[in-house]
């Protein structure tokens, strides 16, 4: 696989600041794995699933929109960035040496490789699913339905339709960022002259039409049979779809913005017409005509990309409604977590009393989000004796319960104040929505920290228990967004120990008022002390080392990137400690590096899930501690984002996370190792299937276990047993 790199050499030597030192605007020597590289690199492993033929068909295709929606945002981010870099001449290059123009010109190799295995994949998998009679079919090869499929044409697309012709009256018209359309080639029978049109294919409408049960043909190649009706009296010479892809980062200058909401309205209008990044066509598709989009986008030659087969494999989503379950996984139902068992049907759990005998750490989507946040939740906003709730939102889904809980509890009186994060990309309309309901039933709404994201997952809820206020604290790796909270792998700690919530306390007072603190009792908190502490912990493992002493460091991640923690681990591996990285997407560690990394091991997990938790392990001489929370190892998180890191103190709570990392590290099913020249090796186990570890069957199992054991009935004195990591 492609991965440009630095050759190997000794780390790069860190400045006061903690930012890797560089001569004359080019970075010393560094083993280094180019950021988007890497990503791509990511991206190409969930396409492996998609050609793995032990998934079962829907499940594969699902895969393939996914790639196809990273790529995407991919073009709409990443590469949009380069561009820009590029465009105004900007010296800057990337920690491996690159500069923009490299980096975009090694990207566009790469993706190249990767859409004609996107394609590929696709034509097997529809012999696939043709065989199990799901097809998705050619307009041409189902005659005996054009009848039926144009009068569904005239009822229910023609009248959403607007063709846009290019002419001297008629300029070039504006292609919005995503979708479909059509170039369709005119002919005047009466001059004789050539003309060209673009129809945008409705993205309100279903793409997949169903003519017969399972049986589909696209909206865009119904629209392209009909196109007489849309020009009439012309002749159709020819027409053939496109997709453009647009610059989808906000620029705002929100210190002088007076209003932030207003400013990021503003720019989401902007965003539509951010400009073109990349045009993809069909092979078919005339020179000419691609020649004709491509100066009309304003994009240059090496902006476009021809895709055999079927154009936005995103549409593939839909396939995952259908009624086949001989052709998905097993659907997975989250367990209630033990601690939070009801108890009987009529009478749901109070998670105060569970939380007061001691922290709960939940597992998703092995047990239920609704079960436990979206019920802590809930019983806080119905509880007459809680005062106040007070919680972080970066993305949740547009029926949420827990905004809906945020809503009832502000009716009722209680202080509810929401920090909505109205720049999570992608998701801004959304949170803007959502800020003013709460908003208009009386919750203190904020938005954030002028030049910071609010990327920590934190709640507050304070409770008067007879003459005391008690804090109780989630703190968690992944969104309050109980859709995604389905398929992403998140953990979410619950805690009323007092400095805990003495911390979440001062952090609120940082994100809503004008507090300068600084430090925190045990609360790791970006971009204040989160970036010191680890390289802290780091700098501990190395002196246990040297002292002979237990050293090891374990972090799973979603990106690590950022230069001067790669240096420390670099540094760290040189003194003898060991160190295994989980990182689901990018990573730009190198490891396996004589005199500089041999001791650091790097894998990835893919599949069913979305690995989606942040764990810091640190063997600390024997005394281990974990560490779980919002942060990547990227330098927006530690330097740009509000985020924040809790340690976990209970027992049961750390031989959990112990058991979650020691089942990654054994996976011979969906893992991936890192190897030092930047290219990654799939784990495969030998043997029987028994001998086969998958972290996602696993996980599952010891998660169906555990709910099984705390439903049985037990003998008077009888302990609550335990799971052994070992199993």
């Amino acid at each position: 696989m492609v991965s440009v790199h630095s050759e190997p050499s000794a780390p790069g030597s860190a400045t006061p600041s903690g930012r890797t030192s560089r001569r004359n605007g080019h970075p010393p020597p560094f083993p280094y794995i180019n950021r988007e590289l890497s990503w791509l690199e990511f991206n190409a492993r969930v396409l492996y699933e998609a050609r793995d033929q032990r998934n079962p068909a829907l499940e594969r295709a699902r895969f393939l929109a996914i790639f196809a929606s990273n790529l995407d945002e991919f073009f709409q981010v990443r590469v949009a960035g380069l561009r820009q870099q590029h465009r105004l001449g900007s010296s800057k290059t990337s920690p491996d040496g690159l500069t923009a123009a490299q980096q975009l010109e090694a990207a566009r190799k790469r993706v190249l490789q990767l859409v004609a295995e996107h394609s590929v994949a696709w034509a097997e998998l529809r012999t696939t699913l043709a065989a199990s009679d799901i097809a998705i079919l050619e307009y041409a090869s189902v005659p005996q339905h054009h009848a039926r499929l144009r009068e569904r044409f005239v009822e229910e697309i023609f009248p959403v339709l607007t063709p846009l012709a290019v002419a001297p009256g008629h300029p070039f018209p504006y292609i919005s960022t995503m979708s479909l359309s059509l170039a369709v080639g005119l002919l005047d029978p009466e001059t004789g002259e050539r003309r060209f049109a673009r129809v945008k294919v409705p993205q309100l409408l279903s793409r997949l039409l169903e003519v017969e049960p399972g049986k589909f043909v696209l909206l865009d190649q119904v629209i392209a049979a009909n196109l007489d009706l849309l020009f009439r009296g012309m002749v159709i010479s020819e027409s053939h779809l496109f997709r453009v892809t647009r610059n989808a980062d906000l620029a705002i200058e929100e210190d002088e913005a007076d209003d932030l909401l207003l400013a990021i309205e503003e720019e989401l209008r902007r965003r539509r017409f951010g400009d073109a990044v990349r045009l993809e066509v069909e092979r078919s598709m005339p020179a000419a005509t691609r020649q004709l989009l491509l100066r009309g986008i304003g994009l240059a030659e090496d902006d476009c990309y021809e895709i055999s087969g079927m154009l936005d494999l995103t549409a593939l989503a839909e396939l995952s409604s259908l009624d086949r379950p001989d052709l998905k996984l097993q659907s997975w139902s989250p367990v209630v977590p033990a601690r939070l068992v009801p108890p009987d049907d009529d009478e749901p759990a109070d998670v105060f009393a569970a939380v007061r005998t001691g922290d709960i750490l939940v597992h998703h989507p092995y047990e239920s989000f609704t079960a436990s946040v979206e019920r802590f939740i809930a019983q806080a906003a119905a509880d007459p004796e809680v005062l106040t709730i007070k919680q972080t939102l970066y993305r949740t889904s547009g029926d949420s319960p827990i905004v809906q809980s945020l809503i009832r509890a502000a009716e009722s009186g209680k202080q509810v104040v929401v920090l909505v994060e109205i720049k999570a990309r992608f998701d801004e309309e959304a949170n803007i929505v959502w800020a003013r309901k709460l908003e208009q039933a009386g919750a203190h709404v904020v938005y954030g920290l002028v030049g910071l994201k609010t990327h920590s997952k934190t709640a507050l809820v304070v409770r008067r228990e007879g003459s005391i206020l008690r804090r109780y604290v989630h703190i968690g790796t992944g969104n309050y967004n109980p859709r995604t909270a389905r398929g992403y792998v998140d953990l979410g700690l619950f805690t009323c120990r007092p400095e805990i919530g003495e911390d979440v306390t001062d952090l609120f007072n940082v994100l809503t008022g004008l507090s300068r603190q600084d430090s925190f009792r045990r609360l790791l908190v970006a971009p204040l002390t989160l970036r010191r502490r680890f390289l802290e912990l780091v700098d501990r493992e190395i002196e246990h080392a040297r002292s002979a002493r237990h050293a090891k460091i374990v972090l799973k991640v979603n990106a690590i990137v950022d230069e001067p923690v790669i240096a420390a681990l670099y540094a760290a591996s040189s003194a003898g400690v060991e160190i295994d990285i989980i990182a689901r997407g990018t990573c730009s560690v190198r490891p396996g590096l004589a005199g500089t990394s041999e001791r650091i091991r790097v894998r990835s997990i893919v599949g069913e899930f979305l690995e989606h938790s942040r764990i810091w392990g640190f063997e600390n001489g024997g005394e281990r501690e974990w560490y779980i929370g919002s942060a990547d190892l990227m330098d927006r998180n530690l330097d740009r984002r509000v985020e924040a890191v809790a340690p976990v103190d209970d027992p049961e709570a750390r031989r959990r996370i112990e058991e979650i990392i020691a089942v990654m590290l054994a996976d011979t099913r969906r893992s991936w190792q890192l190897q030092s020249d930047g290219s990654w090796r799939r784990t495969e186990g030998g043997g029987d299937q028994q001998t086969i570890v998958d972290t996602f069957a696993e996980l599952k199992e010891r998660a169906r276990a555990a709910a099984a054991a705390a439903l049985t009935p037990r003998r008077p004195g009888e302990g609550s047993g335990s799971l052994d990591p070992a199993a």
